[in-house]
């Protein structure tokens, strides 16, 4: 090749050069890069780099350098070398005011990173892996090493990668557009992992770009920082193959024992810093060499992390996520929660993690008007935004949108191997009404409230899940009656595994915060639950809503003097670990912690130095490793098969009993609460067999701080009808306590 003598007739014109050294060119690829031309009958290279902090520019082929043109002052250079190149590399050498020289391949030199097919399938929302093509990944082309990004924003005019790498010039590196499929990505070569990088947006609609994290990031910088980070998410190596292999299906069976342990990463425990306080965020991997440990020992079978994914707001606990595909930088890098979770399933701890598909945060950088117009999120206050909480409605009626977070579900149990979802306000997303006001909502297009576009994307959700991960879990935060949301999509449910039962979590605390005198006026709150308990998979959870903004502690919530308050929550405890339903617990609430729980600091550890607190542990720990031995408390959930009555309207006295049931029918255990300071004795229970029933479990145990008042071991039947039956029990029910004995076996 030669270089050619009449350059100025392949230049661009005025008006183009203006536009891309001004950053408005809406196809850059058509101007830089190299370009074929055929002039006078002869063929030309033309070869465009735009380089601001450039003095002077050239272009490296075969060893051979040719000088470029400076056909722009503001750093628009240009060479056209005669004569069609074979199999045409070459490099760019960049000289700068100081005459510093770096030499790098050319962007614009490189083909596209996505197939038709993928931009086909992600316009359509059924690209349902999108996080492998869209977010920066590391990759290779032509044998040169950088990064391929990739990002939706159909109403961008450009859309720029900036970082540190180009000075953060929007300017410099605009992305190839495919504007009929709305994406814009790029290679760029050279880049490497823990690149610092944003998206600079410039809309159609405003007259000044916008720094945007990349929606589909998988690493972020520490807030107050926004940039998000190249990383390789494929490089840590899994250790989890007997989990995967079978435990997890066992784990996760709607009929084995499930105890969930909630957690918020950043309050479980600190760093003790030189002043004495909990000062500092502990590690991932910190908290996989303690919170795993602690979480066996005191026989929980899952954990469930409140949101994991970046959020700039602390005090959002995650609820308010920016960073969909990006587990929040505050404890480390993402292969260390990796780790974490990696620890977890090698000690046979499934890990649940909260997930937030109803909502998301205003913050510029973030996915509101990201492309300048409302993309992610409805345009209609009355549709798109959440007046409570602050935040943005997803527009589910998008192809796009429900292909975002349904990639987004699907990601976590890929990448992560998380083992189940718990899906965050459920109730905001069934109905258009939900906390607005007459006049402040939009009816469907059949003049009802509920969300069509929302429960069409739950069930696909839940299908897709299920299909890709079918030992998995899914959990709906719902407080509402909608029906069938644990039943299957083909019969018309929401696809949901497990409901939490927030009735009768309301119920129960309803009741415990009454003086035990006045309780038998709201006996009916102990008792009806179970008018509704086989509808669903319920989840029974004590979680972190109940313990903030002015609720108090569980501990705290219950009344009287410490005794007490001890009493009472060990036999809600009790109640909650014999109630058909799956169990959670927010963390601290084992040991008893006085104060409201606070993401700033850490639990009150120190309460383990009074027996009182170690003694409710114990009695957590006791409850918890009983739950998982004993089948009649877990394998028949769903059916009155169960669970039997024994006393169920003795509001006078305050009490209950009740029998669980195995499967095997000759596998029972009987239970019975009392929920006043008053112990009683002789209490008679009607029963189905005659035989020595032995006392398993005694919440007044000395070892749980309790007075030892209990039926010595255990109690042999009496051949005397009671409550329907022919054989009945004379016992003793502790004060605020409860008692469980073994069923004699017939066989």
């Amino acid at each position: 090749m030669t270089e050619l003598a009449n350059r100025e007739k392949l230049n661009l014109s005025d008006s183009e050069m203006a536009a891309l050294v001004k950053g408005h060119h809406g196809n850059p690829f058509a101007a830089l890069g190299p370009h074929l031309y055929d002039l006078d009958g002869t063929s030309y290279l033309v070869i465009r780099a735009f380089i601001p902090t450039a003095r002077e520019m050239q272009v490296k082929v075969d060893n051979k350098l040719y000088q470029m043109d400076k056909v722009h002052n503001d750093g628009l250079f240009q060479v056209a070398l005669a004569g069609q190149p074979q199999n045409l590399s070459y490099q760019l050498a960049a000289t700068d005011h100081s005459d510093r020289q770096t030499v790098f391949h050319d962007p614009y030199a490189f083909s596209q990173t996505l197939t038709d097919y993928d931009l086909h399938l992600i316009k359509e929302g059924n690209h349902f892996h999108t996080y492998d093509k869209l977010g920066a990944h590391l990759t290779e082309q032509n044998g040169v090493k950088g990064v391929a990004f990739a990002v939706w924003a159909p109403n961008a005019l450009r859309v720029s990668i900036i970082g540190d790498f180009n000075s953060w010039d929007g300017r410099v590196l605009p992305m190839r557009n495919h504007p009929s499929h709305g994406i814009h990505e790029m290679f760029v070569p050279g880049l490497v992992e823990g690149t610092v990088y944003k998206y600079e947006v410039r809309s159609n609609f405003t007259d000044y770009p916008v720094e945007k994290s990349d929606p589909y990031g998988f690493f972020s910088e520490v807030r107050p920082q926004t940039a998000s980070i190249v990383t390789d998410l494929d490089r840590y190596e899994w250790q989890d193959q007997a989990w995967s292999g079978g435990n997890r299906a066992k784990r996760n069976a709607l009929g084995a024992p499930i105890s969930i342990y909630e957690v918020h990463l950043g309050s479980w425990r600190r760093r003790w810093g030189a002043s004495g306080h909990d000062e500092s965020y502990m590690s991932y991997r910190e908290l996989a060499d303690q919170l795993v440990d602690y979480v066996k020992d005191m026989g929980f079978s899952h954990i469930e992390l409140l949101p994991v994914s970046e959020h700039p707001f602390d005090g959002s606990w995650g609820y308010q996520t920016i960073g969909y595909f990006a587990a929040t930088s505050r404890f480390g890098p993402p292969q260390d929660l990796m780790y974490l979770i990696d620890r977890c399933h090698q000690n046979n701890i499934g890990v649940f993690l909260d997930w937030v598909p109803a909502h998301f945060p205003k913050d510029q950088h973030g996915l509101a008007l990201f492309d300048g117009t409302h993309l992610y999120e409805h345009a209609d206050p009355r549709q798109g935004e959440h007046a409570d909480w602050g935040t943005l409605i997803f527009n589910f009626g998008r192809h796009e949108v429900r292909n975002f977070l349904i990639s987004n579900a699907l990601f976590w149990l890929d990448k992560y191997h998380i083992d189940g979802l718990r899906v965050d306000a459920v109730a905001s997303l069934l109905y258009l009404d939900y906390s607005r006001e007459p006049g402040q909502w939009v009816s469907n297009q059949y003049g009802g409230r509920e969300n069509l576009e929302a429960i069409d994307f739950i069930r696909r959700f839940n299908e897709l899940v299920h299909l890709e991960y079918p030992e998995t879990l899914t959990s709906a935060e719902d407080s509402t009656a909608w029906p069938m949301v644990t039943k299957p999509t083909f019969l018309g449910g929401l696809g949901f595994d497990l409901k939490w039962n927030m009735g009768w979590m309301h119920d129960m605390l309803d009741y415990m915060v009454q003086d035990p005198i006045y309780r038998r006026y709201h006996h009916n709150s102990l008792t009806f639950s179970l008018m509704y308990a086989f509808n669903e998979n319920y989840v029974l959870p004590f979680s972190h809503d109940e313990v903030v903004h002015l609720k108090k502690s569980l501990l705290d919530k219950m009344p009287g003097d410490a005794w007490q308050k001890f009493a009472n929550l060990r036999a809600i405890y009790g109640y909650m670990y014999t109630h058909p339903g799956k169990k959670l617990l927010f963390m601290g609430g084992e040991f008893g912690q006085w104060k409201e729980w606070n993401e700033r600091t850490a639990l009150d550890w120190d309460l383990l130095n009074y027996p009182s607190h170690r003694g409710m542990q114990k009695y957590v720990q006791t409850l918890n490793r009983l739950y998982e031995s004993e089948p009649a408390l877990y394998e028949v959930d769903d059916s009155w098969e169960g669970f039997q009555w024994l006393e169920l309207r003795d509001n006078e006295n305050s009490t209950l009993a009740f029998l669980r049931r195995a499967k095997d029918p000759d596998n029972e255990l009987i239970i019975a609460l009392n929920f006043t300071p008053v112990p009683r004795q002789n209490y008679r229970i009607g029963v189905p067999k005659p035989g020595y029933y032995q006392e398993i479990l005694n919440s007044d145990s000395s070892e749980f701080w309790g007075n030892d008042v209990g039926n010595l071991g255990g109690v042999q039947s009496e051949d005397m009808g009671w409550g329907g039956h022919f054989h009945s029990l004379n016992l003793t029910i502790p004060p605020l306590g409860m008692v469980i004995l073994r069923s004699p076996r017939q066989s």
